[in-house]
C-alpha cells in the first residue's frame, strides 16, 4: 500500500471490476488507488482539450490534425474524440461500486474507512463537476454496474442544475469523510475538497446565477485552503514544476516513469529528428512525437509584454537553430526528464495549486465587493512573478476583475483553466474570435454528445444545437 499511495501501481482489473474482491480492507483501498488511476487516465489528454484549447490562445504547432483544428475553431462535432462521456463514466461507475461495498467491508478504524468512502465522493463529485460544465445535461449515476442485464442500463440526461446538485453532495460528504491527516497531493485531502468546493461555488455563483449565498460558501471554502498554513508560493516559478509535490501544490495526478507517463504536455516539444544535435536540450526540449500544437503569435506576444514576468520562459521558449535554418518553439511546463537520449513525460500534472488559491480568493472577494482583500491576493500573485510589491493599486471592481483575468492568462498556461475563467468571468464571447460569430449557436459553449453513447443508448438524446 505505500507504494500504490505513492505511484498509484493498481491492476484496474483486479483493483475495480473483479467480483470476489470485497472482502476485506485491503481490497478497498486497492479500489480507490485504482478508482484514481482511472480518473488519471481519463483526464491526461482530454483536460487540455475541456479546460483550454477552445480559448482561441491555442493553434496550429509544426504540424495538426482536424482533432486539434476544429477545438482551435470551435467546430467540434459528435465524432469528436472529446465528445465522448464513456471514460468519466467510468470512473465514476468505480466510485459506485466503492460507494455500494465498502460500506460493509469490516475495517480497522472508522477513520480507514471513511478515508475510503471520502475519496470516492470527491472523485465522483470531480467528474460531475466537468461533466456538468462540458455538456449540460447529463445522466446522474449513482448505482454501480456490474451486469449487463441491469434495469438501469440505459440512464437519460438529467438537466444540468441537478447534476451541479450531485456535485455539491458529493463535496459535503467528502470534506466530512476524509480525516485531517492525509496529506499527499495526489489524494484527495481536505484542502483539495476546500479548493474544489471554492471552484465549484464560485462557478454556481456567476454562471449559474446561484447569488451570494454561492460567494459565501466559496469563501469559506478557499479561506479554508489558504489559512491552512500547508501551502505557499514558491519564489522561482519554474519549480513548481520541476520539483514534485511540493508546497504549492494542492491536488495532483502522478506521473511515474515504468507506471504513467504522457499525457497532453507529450504534443508540445520539438521532434528530435527535427534539431541539430548540438542543440538538443540545450537549449531545444525534444520530444518523442509529433508537436502537434503551440501558443498562437497573439498569446505569445501578450505572454512578452512584461519583460521581468518569470513566468513567460517557463511557459514557452524560442530558439533559433542554426545548423538546420529553422526556428522552434516549446513549452517548458510539465517537460519531464531527458534520459539516456529519450525524453520520459513523468511530470506531474497539476490540477490545483495555491496560486490557484490565491486567485480564486481575489475572485471571490471582488464579487462580494471586498476590494482590499481581493487585491492583497492578486498582489500577492504579482509579487512572484514581476518582483514588485502592490502592482495593483486603487482599482474598481471591473478592473480588478480584469487583473485577475490578466493574471491567471498568464500565470496558467497549459494548466486546462482559461476556458472555464473565461465562461465564469463573462468574458468567452469577446476573448474568443471564433465564438463571435457563433454567440447565437444552441449551446455553443457545451459540447456534443459522440455518437457512440447515442448509438448504445437510445434514451440518450443530442445536445440541441449539434443535432
Amino acid at each position: 500500500m505505500p507504494s500504490c499511495s505513492d505511484k498509484l501501481e493498481v491492476d484496474l482489473e483486479s483493483a475495480i471490476t473483479a467480483n470476489s474482491m470485497w472482502k476485506d480492507e485491503s481490497d478497498a483501498k486497492a479500489a480507490i488507488y485504482g478508482a484514481y488511476v482511472r480518473m488519471r487516465s481519463t483526464f491526461s489528454t482530454a483536460y487540455i482539450f475541456w479546460g483550454e484549447y477552445r480559448t482561441g490562445l491555442w493553434g496550429k504547432g509544426l504540424e495538426t490534425s482536424a482533432g486539434y483544428s476544429n477545438a482551435f475553431s470551435n467546430q467540434i462535432n459528435s465524432t469528436h474524440a472529446q465528445a465522448n462521456w464513456k471514460d468519466l463514466y467510468t470512473t465514476i461507475n468505480d466510485c459506485n461500486l466503492i460507494l455500494k461495498y465498502v460500506p460493509e467491508i469490516a475495517f480497522t478504524s472508522d477513520e480507514e474507512k471513511n478515508n475510503v468512502l471520502g475519496q470516492a465522493h470527491y472523485i465522483r463529485a470531480f467528474c460531475y463537476y466537468w461533466i456538468a460544465r462540458i455538456w449540460g445535461d447529463a445522466p446522474i449515476v449513482l448505482s454501480g454496474f456490474e451486469s449487463s442485464t441491469q434495469e438501469d442500463l440505459y440512464p437519460t440526461r438529467s438537466p444540468k442544475l441537478e447534476v451541479f446538485s450531485q456535485v455539491e453532495k458529493d463535496l459535503i460528504l467528502a470534506e466530512e469523510l476524509i480525516p485531517e491527516g492525509n496529506n499527499k497531493a495526489q489524494i484527495a485531502t481536505k484542502s483539495a475538497v476546500q479548493i474544489l468546493k471554492a471552484d465549484y461555488y464560485l462557478w454556481i455563483a456567476k454562471v449559474n446565477n446561484a447569488g451570494q449565498d454561492a460567494l459565501n460558501k466559496a469563501k469559506v471554502a478557499v479561506d479554508k485552503v489558504i489559512s491552512s498554513g500547508k501551502f505557499s508560493l514558491l519564489p522561482n516559478f519554474a519549480n513548481v514544476f520541476k520539483t514534485e509535490l511540493n508546497p504549492e501544490i494542492i491536488f495532483c495526478w502522478r506521473m511515474v516513469m515504468d507506471e504513467a507517463t504522457g499525457g497532453y504536455p507529450s504534443d508540445y516539444l520539438v521532434p528530435l529528428q527535427y534539431v541539430s544535435a548540438s542543440v538538443i536540450e540545450n537549449p531545444i526540449k525534444v520530444g518523442s512525437h509529433q508537436q502537434w500544437v503551440f501558443l498562437t503569435n497573439e498569446y505569445k506576444e501578450f505572454l512578452a509584454v512584461e519583460p521581468t514576468d518569470q513566468r513567460t520562459k517557463v511557459s514557452y521558449e524560442t530558439y533559433f537553430d542554426v545548423g538546420k535554418q529553422s526556428t522552434f518553439q516549446w513549452i517548458n511546463k510539465y517537460s519531464g526528464t531527458w534520459e539516456n537520449g529519450t525524453r520520459i513525460f513523468d511530470s506531474d500534472l497539476v490540477i490545483y495549486r495555491y496560486a490557484d488559491a490565491l486567485l480564486l480568493s481575489a475572485e471571490i472577494e471582488n464579487a462580494l465587493n471586498n476590494p482590499t482583500l481581493a487585491l492583497q491576493n492578486l498582489n500577492l500573485i504579482a509579487r512572484r512573478a514581476y518582483g514588485i510589491e502592490n502592482k495593483y493599486v486603487g482599482l474598481g471592481k471591473l478592473q480588478i476583475d480584469q487583473a485577475i483575468l490578466l493574471e491567471r492568462k498568464r500565470e496558467f498556461v497549459a494548466e486546462g483553466k482559461l476556458w472555464w475563467d473565461f465562461i465564469r468571468m463573462g468574458v468567452v464571447f469577446t476573448e474568443v474570435e471564433s465564438l463571435k460569430s457563433q454567440k447565437d449557436k444552441p449551446n455553443v459553449l457545451l459540447w456534443p454528445v459522440h455518437d457512440s453513447s447515442i448509438n448504445t443508448n437510445p434514451n440518450i438524446k443530442q445536445t440541441e444545437g449539434y443535432n
